[in-house]
């Protein structure tokens, strides 16, 4: 209906808006991020391109100063990527002759279209919510979290073979995928402020989480750290606090929700009673305690600590204010 010429920037926006998104908030986002810098190309194109009229030498600098910037901000910004893309098509289209205002608008105009259909799709056809994408990815990484406990905890009670290494690369993982889906929670235009406080509470807690695994990590592969029986009551309150914390299906989540949980709370169960570290009886030589038990009993407080804050923003209703949910 705007251009039986240029209606492939309209598909071509909602596909590159939609592609790779997870939930329904990073598409909406993602749109709103190509809109912007669309808007921005556009406005340095009106400026730049339009006055440079195709002209060889201004339009060589100019595009290649925007595909270094593509490169550059692509990582980093979406929005800015974006620019310089828009800017760069608005030098080519003026080297070929056929660059006017009406041709910017025209892009503009295929852009909404494109981003609009793109929310409706993601709206109507594939409606994950975020708060779905988000507590999928939570409930993985404390069980990642859980699992590098275990490992440290048989390493501190002399298994060799034992190392929650792995486990921790994989938390890092884990824990981007979750900064990735409350991104649109955390973006500073967001409207829905309790749920805003709600996704920062929960990174602060994750990231205190993967520090004090970290710091158990580093402990348990001292050679010379000792078992103590303090310790096998500690790892069993961090198992209580995972298993507490992942095992309460929220209020929606419905009879299959309840089931997958109810299985997954069944394996997790399994795994620790297989991987707990056994109780060692007190020695004589043991009377003393060791310097690295007690920097393990305090991360594994702090991870309890951290596990147990966790379920005020995890186990309330997304939209409740944090303060009254605590």
């Amino acid at each position: 209906m705007l251009s039986l010429d240029r209606w492939y920037w309209a598909v071509g926006a909602a596909w590159w808006i939609f592609v790779n998104t997870a939930s329904r908030g990073e598409t909406l986002v993602r749109g709103f991020r190509r809109l912007l810098g669309t808007v921005t190309g556009l406005a340095a194109g009106i400026l730049v391109a339009v006055p440079a009229d195709g002209a060889a030498v201004p339009t060589a600098l100019v595009v290649a100063v925007c595909v270094f910037g593509i490169f550059y901000t692509a990582p980093l910004s979406y929005s800015w990527m974006m620019f310089w893309v828009t800017l760069m098509v608005g030098m080519l289209y003026g080297l070929l002759g056929v660059l006017h205002p009406g041709l910017l608008g025209l892009r503009l105009q295929e852009t909404a279209v494109g981003a609009l259909a793109a929310a409706v799709a993601v709206a109507l056809v594939l409606p994950v919510t975020t708060h779905a994408a988000t507590d999928a990815w939570i409930r993985r990484a404390v069980h990642s979290v859980h699992a590098s406990t275990r490992q440290a905890a048989r390493r501190l009670a002399g298994d060799e073979a034992a190392d929650p290494s792995p486990h921790i690369a994989e938390f890092e993982l884990l824990l981007g995928r979750v900064r990735m889906a409350v991104a649109p929670l955390v973006h500073p235009l967001s409207p829905l402020r309790a749920r805003k406080v709600r996704a920062r509470r929960i990174l602060a807690l994750l990231d205190d989480c993967a520090r004090q695994a970290r710091g158990l990590a580093e402990v348990a592969a001292d050679p010379y750290a000792s078992h103590d029986a303090r310790l096998t009551a500690a790892c069993e309150r961090v198992e209580a606090a995972v298993h507490t914390l992942v095992c309460r299906a929220p209020g929606r989540a419905g009879r299959a929700g309840a089931a997958a949980v109810a299985r997954e709370r069944s394996a997790g169960e399994r795994a620790a009673a297989e991987a707990r570290p056994a109780p060692l009886l007190a020695s004589p030589q043991a009377a003393e305690p060791h310097p690295a038990a007690e920097r393990a009993l305090a991360h594994l407080h702090g991870l309890e600590e951290a596990l147990e804050q966790l379920a005020t923003p995890l186990h309330s209703a997304p939209r409740a204010p944090l303060s009254a949910a605590a």
